[in-house]
């Protein structure tokens, strides 16, 4: 039987190929902004993205009459992947196990590589910050997140002295924006607390208005629209604040997502690849170090077909 790891060029040893793809489809059950869209293939130096519209309605003609031009527009929208990386320090009796002892600690880390991964997709796309530090990505995300190019904003209202608070209200309110420029809301992802909101909510009688939230259900749709609950929706790192509650819109038609490459997932038995000054040489303390490195693109393609619920603070 061949061994789990292959060595490759200048010792370092690559992560084995079922693991890797068993990460990649993985990666698709944990984020919302997967769950809720489609994947495209992703250039690894980037692509343009292209925006056709028709700008008028279709023109009744009279016999004999005259024929106008309905006029169209075209815009373009470049796609840059952005490296996403997670590494870890471990003994180096890794290397040195036999199999059964190596591959406990390779799926350990693939499952959670698959997570970081996930939630990284949703907090770049949704909020345009390091997932790590909680900092602006300028130099690698830009503008292209939720937060800088959607402006359709429907505030959660504060409740008035005794009463709850109607998240529904803004949900309303947060759809008409959508359909009012002609567009649908096809799914809506929600933070945990804004989820507990709704299922709190009833009716003049009474009864729950929405009985599949309550005690933390997790329904697959809210409304006729897809729903997750994620909280990547409200996500904090750092000194960033996060008023966001829940993102609705046609996430099928104008959100796109893919890999540029495979995941890849390495073990670096020598020197300090994480900078870390305190931790010092690897072979001199005798660990290695696992890093999981994926390159992934995001694409919004018309922020007016989208819409963010607020809270007040």
């Amino acid at each position: 039987m061949a061994s789990v790891l292959s060595v490759n060029n200048g010792g370092t040893v690559l992560f084995p190929p079922q693991l890797m793809a068993e990460t990649i489809q993985a990666v698709r059950g944990k984020s919302s902004l997967a769950k809720l869209s489609g994947t495209m293939p992703v250039a690894f130096n980037g692509q343009s993205e292209f925006v056709f519209n028709l700008d008028s309605e279709v023109d009744f003609v009279a016999e004999n009459g005259a024929k106008s031009n309905g006029g169209a527009t075209l815009s373009t929208i470049t796609t840059k992947p952005v490296k996403m990386e997670y590494g870890v320090r471990v003994s180096e009796e890794f290397v040195y196990g036999s199999n059964e002892v190596r591959l406990p600690y390779l799926r350990m880390f693939a499952e959670g590589l698959q997570k970081k991964l996930a939630r990284g997709l949703d907090i770049g796309a949704f909020h345009g910050v390091n997932p790590r530090t909680g900092a602006a990505a300028a130099s690698t995300v830009g503008t292209m997140y939720f937060d800088s190019l959607v402006t359709n904003t429907a505030t959660i209202a504060t409740p008035a002295s005794g009463q709850k608070t109607d998240g529904t209200s803004a949900v309303e309110a947060a759809i008409a924006l959508i359909q009012g420029g002609n567009h649908e809301a096809s799914g809506i992802a929600m933070a945990p607390a804004f989820r507990s909101v709704l299922s709190q909510e009833t009716y003049t009688d009474g009864h729950p208005k929405y009985v599949n939230l309550a005690l933390g259900g997790q329904p697959d749709s809210f409304g006729g629209m897809m729903m997750d609950s994620n909280d990547t929706v409200s996500f904090t790192a750092g000194s960033m604040t996060n008023l966001n509650r829940a993102y609705i819109g046609n996430f099928r038609d104008y959100f796109r997502w893919g890999y540029a490459k495979n995941v890849e997932i390495r073990v670096i038995p020598y020197g300090n690849p994480d900078n870390d000054a305190t931790a010092g040489d690897l072979a001199g303390h005798n660990q290695v170090y696992l890093r999981g490195e994926a390159y992934i693109g995001w694409v919004i393609l018309v922020p007016a077909a989208f819409a963010r619920v607020l809270a007040t603070s």
